[in-house]
């Protein structure tokens, strides 16, 4: 299994926490969070990553450096921030599956990638995202989806009961998404997933897995506690 990891993040709301690091090597017990990115990849049978990356690349590069990997790391890196899609699609271009993994480097989601992507060849999906089910929350937008899984829309932030959320996993089907020929720079929510929904290739798998989005110091702080245990 070809994996993308998405790790060019800047943490900037994270700046006061972790210093001026990326977000991806926040530390979290002693490790950077890619770390656990790295485990969690091992344990789901990944073979190859590529990481996309671009705030503070270096610092990333020269951690690599010091690993010994159970599997092949290569990377992208961008000159200029290009969007949570142009990294993405920078990265796409020097996969070679057809069928990719993709994750957020600021998220923990322990699903089943092997699951996933089966879920995706059943469905004939071009895109199936990982929807974590969630309750009494308001920092996240929503995905709908029909009976059949199809994503059929999406929802702003605002103060919910339960909906599901984009747990930042992906399988994506690399050919149909090239031939796009989408922008340098672009969303890949609002310029892809929304801008193509009606073309109804998109699906959304739930799962009930642990999910962590270390973006804001609460959740960086409860990822210290939770990691303990998860990867003990």
């Amino acid at each position: 299994m070809e994996c993308i990891v998405l790790a060019g993040g800047l943490g900037t709301r994270l700046r006061g926490t972790i210093g001026d690091f990326p977000k991806c090597m926040a530390p979290v017990n002693g490790q950077p969070f890619l770390h656990y990115i790295f485990l969690y990849l091992q344990q789901q049978g990944c073979t190859r990553v590529i990481l996309s990356l671009g705030y503070q690349a270096q610092v990333v590069t020269e951690w690599l450096g010091t690993q010994q990997l159970p599997f092949e790391v290569s990377h992208v890196i961008e000159t200029e921030p290009l969007g949570t899609g142009g990294g993405m699609q920078l990265a796409l271009k020097a996969a070679t599956s057809q069928h990719v993994a993709v994750l957020n480097g600021d998220t923990m989601f322990d699903i089943s990638l092997s699951d996933l992507l089966e879920f995706h060849t059943r469905k004939n999906a071009t895109t199936t995202l990982g929807l974590k089910p969630m309750h009494d929350f308001s920092r996240y937008g929503v995905v709908q989806i029909d009976r059949d899984d199809n994503i059929i829309g999406f929802e702003e932030k605002k103060e919910r009961d339960h909906g599901f959320i984009n747990g930042g996993v992906y399988i994506i089907d690399r050919h149909p998404f090239l031939a796009k020929n989408l922008p340098e720079k672009f969303s890949f929510e609002k310029d892809y997933l929304e801008a193509f929904l009606d073309e109804g290739k998109f699906y959304g798998m739930p799962a009930g897995d642990y999910f962590i989005d270390i973006g804001i110091p609460e959740d960086y702080n409860q990822a210290q506690e939770d990691f303990k245990s998860l990867f003990a």
